[in-house]
């Protein structure tokens, strides 16, 4: 396994959509290795999840753990998750206020309001199909992942710019808003 180089913002391939994954190539060892690799480099830099774009690969993969994670110490557990060609149906109008923060946006953190319950379906890791529901923060991780996939920022979606602040300063003077209902 690698660790993969991350693309920061301003890259090109941050801002294309990413191609679907044919289903025959889902069980090839090289499309395995990709997988592992992106889990690999998710952990190496603690992040919540990993889109394929975010590695310099237009294709519409994520992966996603939240286990003991030291930059969301209070956010509940998610396990690993492998989704391949996902997609995102919102269950409700209601909305949540997330602090994000980016791999590919490094040291800066904003507020997005994200929709607070979502289903997804995809295939996993092994070309199976899984559907699935995710509410709050689980929720909003898997829709700043997916935004990926479409060429989209969590900067993109922050509406007020006075949330924005870089990453020690945050943690100096912010208090993390709690999940609005």
């Amino acid at each position: 396994m690698a660790i993969l180089k991350v693309a920061r913002m301003g890259h090109p391939i941050l801002r294309e959509v990413a191609k679907e994954v044919p289903r025959d190539e889902i069980a090839t060892p090289g499309f395995q290795t990709f997988v592992d690799d992106m889990i690999e480099t998710m952990r190496e830099y603690d992040g919540a999840g990993l889109a394929a774009p975010q590695v310099h690969v237009s294709k519409r993969v994520v992966v996603m753990e939240i286990a003991s994670n030291p930059r969301y110490p209070d956010a509940p557990s998610l396990p690993l998750s492998v989704l391949i060609n996902p997609r995102i149906t919102p269950l409700t109008e209601r909305r949540v206020q997330i602090v994000e923060g980016c791999l590919s946006v490094p040291d800066i953190r904003g507020v997005v309001p994200r929709c607070a319950e979502i289903e997804f379906e995809a295939l996993d890791r092994n070309g199976e199909p899984v559907r699935q529901r995710f509410e709050d923060f689980s929720a909003a991780v898997v829709q700043h992942e997916c935004d990926h996939l479409d060429g989209i920022l969590y900067l993109d979606r922050v509406v007020d710019t006075r949330s924005l602040s870089f990453l020690r300063e945050f943690e100096r003077y912010h208090v993390v808003p709690r999940v609005a209902d």
